[in-house]
């Protein structure tokens, strides 16, 4: 049985899977189900985030732009982003697939992913054979998740300041109120996880996010998933979908 589940697992990360982007709000799971993802499939998790911070601290042409920009306290263009992003995707562990994280954030960067992956990826002439261009579309899951649970999800969260253990004093708390189980330090809450932080968060995600719901949904792209469940569920929920999508891809 443990020979077939590896063996299960080697086909699996050899498998073309494609573009896979995950849409949900702040403590909808998304970066736990990535890591699932990645595991899985054995494509890497891209972060906008963490991207911009590389250039930056690397120094490149890109990042000191960036640098710059954010000294100034400006928010740094799209035009930029796609630059680090464009870079990214080209790296050879893209070639089989990729998680993106944090992208695309409005309707604009959907549009723009498209057609560099329309370009730069699908086109049959860049590609080493057919097959690998027809099994390239991106799926695109978005997480569900009850408002008043989030709530309890965000506004819950504790951390140690000394382990960097993460708890939840309504879902997974500590076995000592507000205590770390493993050093005992003062468990910790984060400035973006105060209540009155998390109402700002969300409305701006609803805002800004929508449209890019709207735009996969209009191309029939958008696979819902119910976050409301465990976590297993969840990930048997998204792992169901990316194996679908790579089955009609091949089929």
């Amino acid at each position: 049985m443990a020979n077939k589940s590896a063996s299960e697992t080697a086909q699996k990360i050899g498998r073309q899977i494609g573009p896979v982007i995950l849409l949900g709000p702040p403590g909808a799971g998304k970066g736990t189900q990535s890591k699932q993802i990645v595991d899985r499939y054995g494509i890497p998790q891209i972060s906008t985030g963490d991207l911009l911070r590389d250039h930056v601290a690397r120094g490149t042409a890109l990042g000191l732009e960036a640098k710059a920009i954010m000294a100034r306290g400006e928010l740094v263009s799209d035009e930029l982003m796609y630059g680090i992003v464009a870079s990214r995707l080209r790296e050879a562990d893209c070639k089989r697939g990729f998680i993106l994280d944090g992208f695309p954030r409005t309707a604009a960067q959907a549009g723009w992913l498209d057609a560099f992956l329309e370009q730069e990826v699908f086109d049959k002439s860049s590609t080493t054979s057919s097959e690998e261009a027809e099994n390239c579309p991106p799926v695109v899951i978005q997480l569900l998740v009850d408002y008043n649970q989030l709530l309890l999800r965000l506004t819950g969260r504790r951390s140690c300041p000394t382990c960097g253990r993460l708890y939840n004093i309504h879902l997974q708390p500590p076995l000592v109120d507000e205590l770390c189980d493993l050093d005992g330090s003062k468990l910790v809450i984060r400035d973006d996880d105060r209540q009155e932080v998390i109402s700002g968060r969300l409305t701006a995600y609803e805002n800004q996010t929508r449209p890019v719901a709207d735009y996969y949904r209009v191309q029939r792209r958008l696979v819902a998933v119910n976050a409301d469940r465990t976590v297993e569920e969840v990930t048997a929920q998204i792992l169901g979908v990316i194996d679908r999508h790579c089955h009609d891809r091949s089929a």
